[in-house]
Protein backbone atom coordinates (compact mmCIF):
# COMPACT_ATOMS: atom_id res chain seq x y z
CA UNK A 1 0.00 0.00 0.00
CA UNK A 2 0.84 3.72 -0.67
CA UNK A 3 0.58 4.60 2.73
CA UNK A 4 4.03 2.92 3.42
CA UNK A 5 5.90 5.32 2.40
CA UNK A 6 7.58 8.14 4.17
CA UNK A 7 4.46 10.62 6.07
CA UNK A 8 4.59 14.02 7.41
CA UNK A 9 5.85 13.87 11.21
CA UNK A 10 2.73 15.06 12.31
CA UNK A 11 0.19 13.56 10.06
CA UNK A 12 2.06 10.01 11.00
CA UNK A 13 1.22 10.77 14.48
CA UNK A 14 -2.38 11.29 13.65
CA UNK A 15 -2.54 7.97 11.71
CA UNK A 16 -0.73 6.13 14.60
CA UNK A 17 -3.69 7.55 16.95
CA UNK A 18 -6.35 6.19 14.92
CA UNK A 19 -4.30 2.83 14.75
CA UNK A 20 -4.78 2.49 18.61
CA UNK A 21 -8.17 2.20 17.81
CA UNK A 22 -9.21 1.22 14.23
CA UNK A 23 -7.26 -2.12 14.15
CA UNK A 24 -5.97 -2.52 10.30
CA UNK A 25 -7.62 0.19 9.20
CA UNK A 26 -4.35 2.28 8.63
CA UNK A 27 -5.80 3.23 4.81
CA UNK A 28 -8.83 4.71 5.60
CA UNK A 29 -7.40 6.49 8.09
CA UNK A 30 -4.77 8.02 5.72
CA UNK A 31 -7.29 8.73 2.94
CA UNK A 32 -9.65 10.57 5.72
CA UNK A 33 -6.85 12.70 6.56
CA UNK A 34 -6.02 13.27 2.70
CA UNK A 35 -9.63 14.86 2.24
CA UNK A 36 -9.67 17.00 5.25
CA UNK A 37 -6.26 18.94 3.66
CA UNK A 38 -7.93 18.95 0.49
CA UNK A 39 -11.35 20.56 2.07
CA UNK A 40 -13.16 17.71 0.91
CA UNK A 41 -15.76 15.60 2.55
CA UNK A 42 -16.05 11.45 2.84
CA UNK A 43 -18.58 8.79 2.28
CA UNK A 44 -18.22 5.75 4.44
CA UNK A 45 -20.48 2.76 3.12
CA UNK A 46 -20.46 -0.86 4.71
CA UNK A 47 -22.56 -2.80 6.48
CA UNK A 48 -23.33 -1.95 10.15
CA UNK A 49 -20.76 -2.73 12.96
CA UNK A 50 -17.68 -2.53 11.02
CA UNK A 51 -16.42 1.03 13.15
CA UNK A 52 -17.83 3.45 10.40
CA UNK A 53 -18.64 5.58 13.21
CA UNK A 54 -15.96 4.92 15.70
CA UNK A 55 -13.44 5.66 12.44
CA UNK A 56 -14.66 9.56 12.38
CA UNK A 57 -14.97 9.87 16.50
CA UNK A 58 -11.01 8.80 16.77
CA UNK A 59 -10.62 11.06 13.72
CA UNK A 60 -11.81 14.04 15.98
CA UNK A 61 -10.42 13.03 19.07
CA UNK A 62 -6.96 13.05 17.43
CA UNK A 63 -7.08 16.65 15.87
CA UNK A 64 -8.74 18.55 18.74
CA UNK A 65 -11.98 19.66 16.79
CA UNK A 66 -15.07 20.34 17.65
CA UNK A 67 -16.99 16.91 17.03
CA UNK A 68 -20.62 16.76 16.29
CA UNK A 69 -23.06 13.92 15.15
CA UNK A 70 -26.20 14.24 13.23
CA UNK A 71 -27.84 10.59 13.68
CA UNK A 72 -30.15 10.70 10.33
CA UNK A 73 -33.81 9.38 11.07
CA UNK A 74 -36.88 9.30 8.80
CA UNK A 75 -38.31 12.06 10.66
CA UNK A 76 -35.59 14.03 10.65
CA UNK A 77 -36.01 17.64 9.35
CA UNK A 78 -33.69 20.31 7.95
CA UNK A 79 -33.93 22.55 10.50
CA UNK A 80 -32.60 19.92 12.76
CA UNK A 81 -29.41 20.06 10.80
CA UNK A 82 -28.96 23.73 9.95
CA UNK A 83 -30.31 25.31 13.00
CA UNK A 84 -33.47 27.34 13.94
CA UNK A 85 -34.69 30.78 14.67
CA UNK A 86 -36.22 31.27 17.72
CA UNK A 87 -37.86 34.55 18.58
CA UNK A 88 -36.38 36.43 22.14
CA UNK A 89 -39.88 37.99 23.70
CA UNK A 90 -36.87 39.87 25.49
CA UNK A 91 -35.42 41.15 23.10
CA UNK A 92 -38.00 41.36 20.97
CA UNK A 93 -35.71 39.82 17.73
CA UNK A 94 -35.05 36.45 16.34
CA UNK A 95 -32.44 34.57 17.49
CA UNK A 96 -30.34 31.89 15.26
CA UNK A 97 -29.43 28.79 17.50
CA UNK A 98 -27.26 26.76 15.77
CA UNK A 99 -27.54 23.45 14.57
CA UNK A 100 -25.10 20.64 14.90
CA UNK A 101 -23.73 21.42 11.37
CA UNK A 102 -21.64 23.77 12.96
CA UNK A 103 -18.99 21.74 14.49
CA UNK A 104 -15.42 21.24 12.93
CA UNK A 105 -15.90 17.46 12.41
CA UNK A 106 -19.59 16.34 11.38
CA UNK A 107 -20.61 12.53 11.53
CA UNK A 108 -23.44 11.97 9.14
CA UNK A 109 -24.79 9.03 10.54
CA UNK A 110 -26.55 6.82 8.12
CA UNK A 111 -27.37 9.67 5.70
CA UNK A 112 -29.44 7.02 3.77
CA UNK A 113 -32.12 6.77 6.18
CA UNK A 114 -33.25 10.25 5.71
CA UNK A 115 -35.28 11.80 2.92
CA UNK A 116 -33.44 14.07 0.33
CA UNK A 117 -34.93 16.97 1.48
CA UNK A 118 -32.67 16.81 4.66
CA UNK A 119 -29.84 15.12 3.04
CA UNK A 120 -29.98 18.32 0.74
CA UNK A 121 -29.48 20.25 4.05
CA UNK A 122 -25.66 19.20 3.93
CA UNK A 123 -24.60 20.51 0.56
CA UNK A 124 -24.33 24.31 1.50
CA UNK A 125 -22.40 23.58 4.17
CA UNK A 126 -20.28 21.21 2.51
CA UNK A 127 -19.89 23.10 -0.98
CA UNK A 128 -19.66 26.72 0.09
CA UNK A 129 -18.38 26.38 3.98
CA UNK A 130 -21.45 28.53 5.05
CA UNK A 131 -25.08 28.01 6.18
CA UNK A 132 -28.18 30.02 5.38
CA UNK A 133 -31.07 30.22 7.75
CA UNK A 134 -34.24 32.40 7.21
CA UNK A 135 -32.52 34.32 4.57
CA UNK A 136 -29.16 35.32 6.44
CA UNK A 137 -25.90 33.37 5.59
CA UNK A 138 -23.28 32.68 8.41
CA UNK A 139 -19.91 31.10 7.29
CA UNK A 140 -19.09 27.36 9.20
CA UNK A 141 -16.10 26.87 11.76
CA UNK A 142 -12.80 25.98 9.73
CA UNK A 143 -11.64 23.31 9.39
CA UNK A 144 -15.30 21.57 8.64
CA UNK A 145 -15.24 17.82 7.55
CA UNK A 146 -18.33 16.20 7.14
CA UNK A 147 -17.78 12.42 7.42
CA UNK A 148 -21.21 10.94 6.16
CA UNK A 149 -22.21 6.66 6.51
CA UNK A 150 -24.40 5.22 4.73
CA UNK A 151 -25.72 1.44 4.79
CA UNK A 152 -25.38 -0.55 1.51
CA UNK A 153 -28.64 1.09 -0.07
CA UNK A 154 -30.15 -2.92 -0.19
CA UNK A 155 -30.79 -2.70 2.33
CA UNK A 156 -34.82 -1.88 3.54
CA UNK A 157 -35.59 1.83 4.93
CA UNK A 158 -32.80 3.65 3.01
CA UNK A 159 -32.84 6.35 0.27
CA UNK A 160 -30.30 6.39 -2.17
CA UNK A 161 -27.95 9.57 -2.41
CA UNK A 162 -29.10 11.84 -5.11
CA UNK A 163 -26.14 12.34 -7.63
CA UNK A 164 -25.71 16.07 -7.23
CA UNK A 165 -24.82 14.86 -3.63
CA UNK A 166 -22.64 12.24 -4.13
CA UNK A 167 -20.35 14.81 -6.29
CA UNK A 168 -20.32 16.69 -3.23
CA UNK A 169 -17.93 13.61 -1.56
CA UNK A 170 -14.28 13.89 -2.21
CA UNK A 171 -14.04 9.96 -1.55
CA UNK A 172 -16.63 7.11 -1.11
CA UNK A 173 -14.52 4.35 0.74
CA UNK A 174 -15.91 0.74 2.21
CA UNK A 175 -14.17 -0.42 6.00
CA UNK A 176 -14.51 -3.82 5.08
CA UNK A 177 -14.46 -6.40 7.50
CA UNK A 178 -11.25 -7.05 9.53
CA UNK A 179 -9.09 -10.29 9.25
CA UNK A 180 -9.02 -13.11 11.90
CA UNK A 181 -6.02 -11.64 13.50
CA UNK A 182 -7.37 -8.28 13.20
CA UNK A 183 -10.42 -8.87 15.05
CA UNK A 184 -8.54 -10.92 17.23
CA UNK A 185 -7.16 -7.58 18.23
CA UNK A 186 -9.80 -5.59 18.59
CA UNK A 187 -11.77 -8.39 21.06
CA UNK A 188 -8.40 -8.01 23.65
CA UNK A 189 -8.55 -4.03 22.63
CA UNK A 190 -12.10 -3.94 24.15
CA UNK A 191 -12.23 -6.52 26.75
CA UNK A 192 -11.96 -4.30 29.82
CA UNK A 193 -11.54 -1.38 28.39
CA UNK A 194 -13.12 1.38 25.55
CA UNK A 195 -9.67 2.58 23.33
CA UNK A 196 -11.47 5.71 22.05
CA UNK A 197 -11.77 6.84 25.35
CA UNK A 198 -8.03 6.95 26.25
CA UNK A 199 -6.75 8.82 23.16
CA UNK A 200 -5.88 12.22 22.98
CA UNK A 201 -5.08 14.84 20.20
CA UNK A 202 -1.89 14.92 18.78
CA UNK A 203 -2.12 18.18 16.47
CA UNK A 204 -4.53 20.91 17.26
CA UNK A 205 -7.18 22.29 14.47
CA UNK A 206 -5.31 25.67 14.11
CA UNK A 207 -2.35 23.70 12.87
CA UNK A 208 -4.75 21.38 10.56
CA UNK A 209 -6.07 24.87 8.96
CA UNK A 210 -2.68 25.85 8.66
CA UNK A 211 -1.25 22.30 7.36
CA UNK A 212 -4.83 22.73 4.55
CA UNK A 213 -3.33 25.88 3.50
CA UNK A 214 0.20 24.30 2.57
CA UNK A 215 -1.63 21.62 0.66
CA UNK A 216 -2.11 24.09 -1.89
CA UNK A 217 1.32 24.60 -3.09
CA UNK A 218 1.88 21.38 -3.68
CA UNK A 219 3.38 20.81 -7.17
CA UNK A 220 1.46 19.46 -9.96
CA UNK A 221 3.06 19.08 -13.70
CA UNK A 222 0.87 19.24 -16.55
CA UNK A 223 2.12 15.89 -17.81
CA UNK A 224 0.02 14.62 -14.30
CA UNK A 225 -3.27 17.17 -15.18
CA UNK A 226 -3.17 15.75 -18.50
CA UNK A 227 -3.29 12.16 -17.52
CA UNK A 228 -6.17 13.48 -15.02
CA UNK A 229 -7.94 14.72 -18.10
CA UNK A 230 -7.72 12.08 -19.83
CA UNK A 231 -9.69 9.70 -17.36
CA UNK A 232 -12.09 11.75 -17.01
CA UNK A 233 -12.96 12.12 -20.59
CA UNK A 234 -12.64 8.69 -20.94
CA UNK A 235 -15.30 7.63 -18.47
CA UNK A 236 -17.70 10.26 -20.69
CA UNK A 237 -16.82 8.18 -23.66
CA UNK A 238 -16.92 4.51 -22.49
CA UNK A 239 -20.04 2.56 -23.85
CA UNK A 240 -21.12 0.89 -20.09
CA UNK A 241 -21.19 4.67 -18.88
CA UNK A 242 -24.00 7.06 -18.86
CA UNK A 243 -23.13 10.05 -17.27
CA UNK A 244 -19.01 10.13 -16.77
CA UNK A 245 -17.33 11.90 -14.29
CA UNK A 246 -17.84 15.96 -14.62
CA UNK A 247 -14.96 18.72 -13.86
CA UNK A 248 -15.96 19.11 -10.25
CA UNK A 249 -14.65 15.18 -10.25
CA UNK A 250 -11.31 15.99 -12.47
CA UNK A 251 -10.84 19.13 -9.48
CA UNK A 252 -11.56 17.11 -6.55
CA UNK A 253 -8.97 14.56 -8.01
CA UNK A 254 -6.38 16.73 -8.34
CA UNK A 255 -6.72 18.35 -5.08
CA UNK A 256 -6.83 15.41 -3.18
CA UNK A 257 -3.50 13.89 -5.10
CA UNK A 258 -1.87 17.26 -3.60
CA UNK A 259 -2.77 16.32 -0.33
CA UNK A 260 -2.15 12.51 -0.43
CA UNK A 261 1.74 14.12 -1.53
CA UNK A 262 1.86 16.64 1.36
CA UNK A 263 0.55 13.42 3.82
CA UNK A 264 3.44 11.65 2.31
CA UNK A 265 6.05 14.76 2.77
CA UNK A 266 7.00 15.04 -1.28
CA UNK A 267 5.75 18.29 -2.90
CA UNK A 268 4.95 17.20 -5.98
CA UNK A 269 2.33 14.65 -7.49
CA UNK A 270 3.23 11.55 -9.13
CA UNK A 271 1.52 9.06 -11.12
CA UNK A 272 1.00 6.39 -8.81
CA UNK A 273 -1.24 9.14 -6.27
CA UNK A 274 -3.63 9.51 -9.34
CA UNK A 275 -3.39 5.67 -9.81
CA UNK A 276 -4.60 4.89 -5.96
CA UNK A 277 -6.90 7.85 -5.48
CA UNK A 278 -8.79 7.72 -8.54
CA UNK A 279 -11.22 4.55 -7.46
CA UNK A 280 -11.68 6.43 -4.10
CA UNK A 281 -12.33 9.59 -6.05
CA UNK A 282 -14.27 8.83 -9.30
CA UNK A 283 -16.44 5.99 -8.86
CA UNK A 284 -19.72 7.52 -7.12
CA UNK A 285 -19.57 10.47 -9.51
CA UNK A 286 -20.22 8.15 -12.28
CA UNK A 287 -24.11 6.67 -13.57
CA UNK A 288 -23.79 3.74 -15.49
CA UNK A 289 -26.22 2.28 -18.83
CA UNK A 290 -28.69 -0.14 -17.65
CA UNK A 291 -28.05 -3.31 -20.13
CA UNK A 292 -24.12 -2.44 -18.39
CA UNK A 293 -25.63 -3.00 -15.07
CA UNK A 294 -27.59 -5.98 -15.91
CA UNK A 295 -24.50 -7.37 -17.47
CA UNK A 296 -22.59 -6.69 -13.99
CA UNK A 297 -20.58 -3.91 -14.69
CA UNK A 298 -19.89 -1.31 -11.88
CA UNK A 299 -18.11 1.94 -11.85
CA UNK A 300 -15.12 0.86 -9.94
CA UNK A 301 -14.66 -1.75 -12.45
CA UNK A 302 -14.86 0.54 -15.34
CA UNK A 303 -12.43 2.83 -13.73
CA UNK A 304 -10.14 -0.05 -13.07
CA UNK A 305 -10.35 -0.87 -16.73
CA UNK A 306 -9.51 2.84 -17.88
CA UNK A 307 -6.28 3.36 -15.97
CA UNK A 308 -5.08 0.09 -17.32
CA UNK A 309 -5.44 1.40 -20.92
CA UNK A 310 -4.48 5.13 -20.20
CA UNK A 311 -1.07 6.04 -20.69
CA UNK A 312 0.77 6.99 -17.49
CA UNK A 313 3.23 10.01 -18.04
CA UNK A 314 6.87 9.93 -17.95
CA UNK A 315 7.86 10.31 -14.22
CA UNK A 316 10.31 13.06 -14.15
CA UNK A 317 11.35 15.04 -11.54
CA UNK A 318 8.53 17.40 -10.60
CA UNK A 319 9.87 19.07 -7.86
CA UNK A 320 10.38 23.23 -7.74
Amino acid sequence: MAYQEKMHPELGKVVENIDRVMIGKKDVAVLSLVAILAKGHVLLEDVPGVGKTMMVRALAKSVGAEFKRIQFTPDLLPSDVTGVSVYNPKTLEFEYRSGPITGNIVLADEINRTSPKTQSALLEGMEEGSVTVDGNTMQLAKPFFVMATQNPVEYEGTYPLPEAQLDRFLFKIRMGYPTTSEELQVLNLQEKVKPIDHIESVITKEQLVNLQDEVKNIYVDETIKEYIVSISQKTRNHPAVYLGVSPRGSIALMKAAQAYAFVHSRDYVIPDDIQYLAPFCMPHRMILRSEAKFEGADAAKVIKQILSKTSVPVQRSMSR
